[in-house]
């Protein structure tokens, strides 16, 4: 299996809170992150498929952080991958 990421990955441990209608809100932790996406760790919860868009919001920051908006464009037993998406 090739690697086709554009962007480095780098370890982080933060909360991020995702939202979806098909999951509600759900609490759930990063793997790592990069400029282009972010890895949760989602195992055992039942996730939307791949291509779904989804907001999340980082949490426990001494500011509210942004809410983004994330697809998903893999799934892998540990978690999803997500890419941002801009405008």
């Amino acid at each position: 299996m090739s690697d086709s990421r554009n962007h480095s990955r780098t370890p982080m441990k933060c909360q991020v809170k995702v939202m979806h209608p098909a999951i509600g809100e759900i609490l759930v932790n990063t793997r790592d992150i990069s400029e282009g996406g972010i890895f949760l760790l989602t195992e055992d919860l039942e996730m939307p498929p791949i291509g779904t868009v989804l907001t999340g919001q980082v949490q426990g920051m001494p500011v509210e952080a942004p809410v983004v908006k994330m697809e998903i464009v893999r799934i892998e037993p540990a978690g999803i991958g997500l890419r941002f998406v801009t405008a």
